[in-house]
């Protein structure tokens, strides 16, 4: 799991604020500070973007997938609202190219804040089908601690043509995990299989996650999420 902390391989994530209120959009700025303590600005592009912004309530509701802009000072900046009072974790998930030419990804988690009385959302049963807009989604597949396993997803009475890429794939699928908000961000294989998008999962431990597929249809995104009970 990553997403633990707020510093990895050299690097801390350093935002700006740690709260905002509930409802209220709001600028949410960060920059990625070196082990030499300057601003990183020169980040590999992975599935169309340097850096991918994902937020999670401690719930595990709340999700959003964002992408921030960089200015030249290496200060990113991504519009966020969050409805409910609560807690918050939002990680940076990156790439930079290590002294070897290598690729090396990276994820820093930081915690948030929204004031306010907070009602955790209990999390839902675990369940093969989710709803995503007008879309019913099936996954196929039984995710299994320490062993790596598909898992397929396909958006029900939807023809695969008019499943489209997006950020240069056919989905994405981030898995949290309750209590210490570890995180996994799993790429598809690069083509359908059988009409359905398909990833290889390794759960890490017993415990309950949140598995959140991001999937295009028509020019929309789109996400699923399933309750992951691994006893």
């Amino acid at each position: 799991m990553t997403g633990l902390s707020v510093n990895s391989g050299g690097y801390t994530v350093q935002p700006q604020a740690r709260t905002q209120p509930a409802g209220v959009r709001t600028d949410y700025r960060f920059r990625i500070v070196g082990a030499d303590g300057q601003p990183a600005t020169r980040f590999a592009v992975v599935h169309d973007k340097q850096l991918h912004l994902v937020v999670v309530g401690r719930d595990l509701s709340g999700y959003q997938h964002l992408h921030p802009t960089m200015a030249a000072d290496g200060t990113w900046t991504v519009p966020l609202t969050l409805a409910r009072p609560g807690g918050y974790r939002i990680y940076a998930d990156f790439s930079v190219t290590g002294v070897d030419g290598k690729t090396v990804p990276l994820v820093l988690g930081v915690d948030h804040q929204v004031p306010g009385a907070h009602t955790p959302a209990p999390l839902p049963p675990a369940a093969q089908q989710s709803t995503a807009g007008p879309f019913t989604v099936t996954m196929t597949g039984t995710p299994t601690v320490g062993v790596t396993v598909p898992l397929s997803f396909r958006p029900d009475g939807v023809e695969p043509s008019r499943l489209e890429r997006y950020l240069g794939a056919y989905g994405h699928l981030v898995v949290v995990r309750e209590g210490d908000l570890g995180y996994v961000h799993v790429h598809p294989e690069p083509e359908l299989v059988d009409g359905t998008v398909r990833f290889w999962l390794t759960a890490p431990s017993t415990g309950r996650y949140r598995a959140f597929f991001d999937f295009q249809v028509d020019g929309q995104v789109h996400t699923a999420q399933y309750t992951l009970d691994l006893g």
